[in-house]
């Protein structure tokens, strides 16, 4: 005869230094709350799993507070616990009625009666892909940054360079570079640093490299171009790392990439950031909400007052609108003519926002059912209604003065039909 599992609840609120711990009774069972606050060290958290263990817990609750709820997260995961993330705001409490204890309680009766819902966890593999790729992000913008200060530090000591060459650290702006910070002044011999095409603009080259460069000039340009060299190698370093780590998912990267705007780094992002199981959303508008690419509503006494997006995932959002704006420059395609109808409606903004999210649609399913991307190609809504298409056009005639009489070509485009 086995023992009967009975569900019981926690609640916890976890703070920098301290986590007040609230379990209810076994569900449908009387009896009374057991708290506990704990420390926030490995020792601490160990003696609290025991605790929860000893008393048959089987969910547990708590916010998401910036990065502390992490440490209690890697503890308790894999233990036999169910774990749920939640949204601070689902359990703020009411202003003069806030407390350790009471925010405690509240979030495990919360979660008692099914009030609360989970965010997204990746596994810990796929949280893992998430750091290395935010800190490559963070690596190309503070590399981005040494760039302008070098473009800035040239134009205080008169140098023009920037002006002449499209990219300053490119194959000649670094040998120039280099050539400066060993000591060489002389325009005349800087420009024989002149690599590929602008070789043609050897003579502005040499103008450009006319200034009042001093030595404070060039050990503030060797303090920049050696910080630079190193965001370039640690670049290097994680995007390798990324390769290895990405191999498991060569399937999903093939077919990712599939979709127009979609390259090697977006799929990188889009299974870094959502992961490769799509079932952890319930269908491909929670997956767009959660990222926030869909509409938001802010509906009061029957009127729409704000359709604008919550913030979601920064990082997912910013590199689906790179997406989406890389597939509306595409020669043809659905997603381009797909960009062009909201733009004639909605402006370029709203447009490229709403790429971005057929762009997130397609990838979740592709995700979900392995199959790659299936292009409509650009005439797709000519020809889902044709007859529509045949009266816009036939109406930007007539409004340029002309008389137009369709005659019925022997083979019709399919979708069409006479009459």
């Amino acid at each position: 005869m086995t023992d009967k599992v009975y569900r019981r609840c926690c609640g916890m609120d976890v703070h920098k230094d301290t986590i007040v711990v609230c379990v209810l009774p076994p569900d449908g069972q009387a009896g009374t709350r057991a708290r506990k606050t704990y420390g926030t060290f490995r020792n601490d958290l160990t003696r609290m799993r025991g605790w929860l263990k000893l008393l048959k817990v089987t969910e547990i609750a708590m916010e998401s507070t910036g990065v502390y709820w992490r440490p209690v997260w890697n503890v308790l995961e894999e233990q036999g616990f169910r774990l749920l993330l939640v949204n601070p705001a689902q359990v703020k409490a009411l202003q003069g009625r806030k407390s350790d204890r009471r925010d405690a309680k509240r979030i495990a009766e919360y979660l008692q009666d099914g009030r609360l819902d989970p965010s997204f966890v990746p596994p810990a593999e796929i949280r893992e892909l998430r750091q290395i790729l935010r800190h490559r992000v963070s690596l190309l913008e503070q590399r981005g940054e040494v760039h302008n200060q070098i473009r800035d530090l040239f134009e205080t000591a008169n140098i023009k360079l920037a002006s002449v060459a499209s990219n300053l650290l490119g194959v000649t702006g670094r040998r120039i570079i280099e050539a400066m910070i060993a000591g060489q002044d002389s325009p005349d011999l800087l420009s024989w640093k002149v690599r590929g095409k602008l070789r043609k603009k050897e003579k502005l080259v040499k103008e450009s490299l006319k200034g009042y460069f001093h030595e404070f000039h060039r050990l503030m340009l060797q303090a920049h171009y050696q910080h630079y060299e190193f965001l370039c190698q640690q670049i290097a370093t994680f995007e390798a790392e990324l390769e290895r780590r990405l191999q498991p998912y060569a399937p999903q990267m093939t077919a990712l990439t599939t979709i127009p705007g979609v390259d090697r780094i977006v799929a990188w992002h889009l299974i870094a950031e959502m992961g490769a199981d799509m079932s952890v959303f319930p269908d491909a508008d929670h997956c767009a909400s959660w990222a926030g690419v869909s509409p938001g509503t802010c509906e009061s006494a029957g009127k729409q007052l704000s359709g604008r997006t919550k913030k979601g995932n920064k990082y997912l959002r910013r590199v689906l609108t790179q997406a989406a704006w890389a597939a509306s420059r595409c020669k043809e395609g659905y997603l381009r003519a797909f960009f062009h109808r909201v733009k004639a409606r909605r402006g370029w903004g709203k447009a490229v926002f709403a790429v971005a999210h057929k762009i997130l649609v397609i990838a979740y399913n592709i995700l979900k059912t392995g199959t790659p991307y299936q292009e409509l190609g650009g005439d797709y809504f000519d020809k889902l209604h044709p007859e529509r298409t045949t009266q816009r056009l036939v109406k930007r005639l007539e409004r340029l003065g002309l008389t137009v009489t369709l005659t019925p070509s022997q083979t019709l485009s399919p979708g069409f039909s006479e009459g």
